[in-house]
């Protein structure tokens, strides 16, 4: 009967009746153990394999130890129990199964590399590589053991012996396409870019629908900004796996680096319906919130990054960013010291800190955040700014104005581009006398009205020929400064540029020529035109008889902080209404400007902005008003350049530097200009009352 039915048992068995096999093998084998069992240890060993193919794994483990315990050398047994355990994630049983199978067989090649799988998994790196090596050196050319122990040396970073083991992996099967994967990869993190693309286009070529190859491939040509090919091989990729987490997330930072924002959005939302707990698609996520001015979403994805990755530093560092955009310093100062606890040698981090303590009037602490940026990346253009604008408004002249210069150094910004454009050399300080100088305006309209004041300092310097290239509203106005022989265009300049022994900026002015606080010198000298001051004294006569104030409540909207600076609306400086005795004029020009033009008639209010041609106009008007009052903007400058007195309204953040700091005046207009500080939570309203007060109180009201 046995001799009947193995045979057709195994029939079954190979056609995929595990059931119907097992069925039949049953009376033979029986349910318990018996002393029949050393002679049925084929059929035990079959009645296991069937129980397991028909998913009944605690049957299979009984037959396969009964069959073990009856004939404790039936090698078959153990290497059937082992793999069913090492299937079932029971490693440390499947370990100790293929130990002692090893022990049966230790000439079998494959049963010790199949134990170094086990207790690879068990993350017992050095027993699995002796496990891999025994193999080998049982069959030099065993490819599975090449390959897995170049995968243990990969993770143990023994790059030069995973390269190895790889390659002997190759040369005994080259159309083994999992060997150049990792090939790749490892060649990648080498940085050998060219071997490691090769790498991945021969896994392709081995095996052309492998979508973790194609995936790695897009991660390369991202790496090289090959962004079109990248999303080729992503596409690809997911086009063989359309649920291939890797190659979405990848995807979206190859649409991220594409700047097509919400495309990469989707990407990245489409990981996570995948994977939930994927952390690195919850940081890209965040990231790409942020950059589409998100930054409660962007918080909400950094913040899950966090929980599935604790110890993820640039997510730490994004979530204070993403606080800092919602203007919730606190918490993002814990967000950012949090981040230097996982590690504290990240530049950007201090950098960020550093702002931070600087709005909440922590000056030394921003300095030595500043600092330390600057130790660890001394090439960190941005904090090099930030610490020099910081000591400036600190006072401390002579490093700040120094460290100033590095704008010349920073791509971004106009001043480096500056130096490529004029065909002369940039002034460093040199003797001047006898030479001719080329001023260049590179910064604002307010910059060039502060710093104006240097021009005739240059002049003195002994200067043969100062010229000031500067834009259209600044022409006419400059004309009559002192110190200035002609006014150019900037194409007029650029064009005449060499012909020039040097040029300046005159921001670099203070620098060169020494200035302190204690000696800054006067204001720019702004001559006015008659007729200008005549043709605005007529049209101001129709106010009446009242204190004539000028109102400017916007900045350009190009500012980078022209959130902070500029007041919702001209209603926010509504309890000035109530100042008896004076008549408001706006001088307010581009946003804004119409607010004015719909005031109620009965508001004294006259609006004169569509009117002014340029500053030359705006200075004559000027010099017919008792009062300025303004937001930070060129106005200010202009008003205080005229001596007329000039109440500036500062915002709670990112406050110009040229203002200093915990002062309600200026050393850089004495006697001239009054300073309103906004208070970090307090409301652009509160500060209208306390500019009220104070012009009740300036006209006796």
């Amino acid at each position: 009967m046995r001799q009947h039915i193995l045979p057709e048992a195994t029939a079954l068995s190979a056609a995929g009746q595990f059931a119907d096999a097992l069925a039949l093998l049953t009376p033979l084998v029986g349910e318990n153990a018996c002393p029949e069992d050393a002679e049925h240890a084929d059929a035990l060993n079959l009645a296991a394999m069937c129980a397991m193919g028909a998913g009944r794994p605690a049957q299979a483990q009984a037959l396969w130890l009964r069959c073990m315990q009856a004939k404790p050398d039936f090698a078959d047994a153990y290497l059937g129990l082992g793999a069913m355990l090492a299937t079932l994630n029971q490693l440390a049983e499947a370990a100790e199964v293929y130990g002692q199978l090893a022990a049966l067989r230790p000439h079998d090649a494959d049963v010790h590399s199949n134990r170094g799988l086990v207790l690879h998994r068990l993350g017992r790196h050095d027993a699995a590589e002796t496990a891999y090596r025994t193999a080998l050196a049982l069959r030099p050319d065993h490819v599975d053991a090449h390959y897995n122990l170049g995968i243990v040396l990969h993770e143990q970073r023994r790059l030069d012996e995973a390269q190895a083991a790889y390659r002997a992996a190759l040369a005994a099967n080259p159309q083994f396409a999992k060997a150049h994967n990792n090939l790749g990869n490892l060649l990648r993190e080498c940085g050998r870019i060219e071997d490691a693309e090769e790498a991945y286009r021969q896994a392709l070529l081995a095996h052309p629908q492998y979508p973790e190859a194609l995936n790695n491939l897009g991660a390369l040509y991202r790496s090289l900004v090959r962004l079109a090919e990248a999303e080729l091989a992503c596409r690809l990729a997911l086009q063989i796996r359309p649920a291939y987490a890797e190659a979405l997330n990848n995807l979206g930072c190859v649409l991220t680096e594409l700047k097509r924002l919400p495309e990469a959005e989707s990407a990245y939302r489409q990981t996570l319906a995948l994977r939930p707990a994927f952390a690195d698609a919850h940081y890209n996520l965040g990231c790409v919130l942020h950059a589409m001015d998100q930054p409660v979403d962007a918080e909400a994805a950094y913040r899950e990054a966090l929980r599935l990755a604790p110890n993820r530093v640039e997510a730490a560092n994004n979530l204070g960013c993403a606080l800092l955009a919602q203007a919730r310093l606190p918490d993002a100062l814990a967000a950012f010291q949090h981040a230097l606890t996982l590690r504290d040698d990240i530049a950007e981090t201090h950098f960020n800190i550093g702002s931070i303590v600087k709005e909440l009037g922590e000056l030394e602490q921003a300095e030595a955040a500043y600092r330390r940026a600057l130790a660890l990346r001394p090439d960190y253009g941005d904090a090099k700014f930030r610490l020099a604008t910081l000591l400036i408004s600190m006072g401390r002249f002579e490093e700040g104005f120094l460290l100033y210069e590095c704008r010349y150094e920073m791509v971004g910004f106009a001043h480096h581009a500056t130096q490529s454009m004029l065909q002369c050399p940039r002034w460093r300080g040199e003797p001047l006398a006898g030479k001719s100088l080329l001023v260049w305006q590179e910064d604002g309209l307010g910059d060039m009205l502060q710093f104006g004041r240097y021009l005739r300092l240059l002049k003195a310097q002994g200067a043969a020929h100062v010229a000031f290239a500067c834009t259209a509203p600044l022409q006419r106005l400059f004309t009559e400064v002192d110190g200035v022989d002609a006014v150019l265009s900037h194409d007029e300049a650029a064009a005449r540029a060499g012909a020039f022994d040097c040029w300046t900026s005159l921001l670099s002015a203070p620098l060169y020529l020494g200035t302190t606080p204690d000696t800054i010198p006067p204001a720019l000298r702004v001559a006015l035109e008659p007729s200008r001051v005549e043709h605005w004294r007529a049209r101001l006569a129709s106010l009446g008889a009242g204190h004539r104030v000028g109102l400017v409540w916007k900045g350009n909207p190009k500012h980078h902080n022209d959130a902070h600076r500029s007041l919702p609306s001209l209603n926010t400086l509504a309890p000035l209404w109530s100042v008896p005795g004076v008549k408001f004029v706006s001088l307010q020009k581009g946003a804004g400007e119409d607010e004015a033009l719909s005031f109620p008639a009965s508001l004294p209010i006259l609006p004169l902005g569509a009117d002014l041609a340029d500053f030359t106009d705006t200075a004559a008007l000027i010099s017919q008003l008792d009062l300025l009052i303004c937001v930070d903007t060129s106005t200010a400058h202009l008003a205080a350049s005229l001596c007329k007195p000039c109440w500036v309204l500062l915002p709670a953040r990112d406050v110009d530097w040229r203002w200093m700091h915990e002062r309600d005046d200026s050393p850089w207009y004495p006697g001239t200009v009054r300073l309103f500080r906004r208070g970090l939570d307090e409301p652009w309203l509160a500060v209208a009352e306390r500019v009220r007060q104070a012009c009740a109180a300036w006209f006796g009201a």
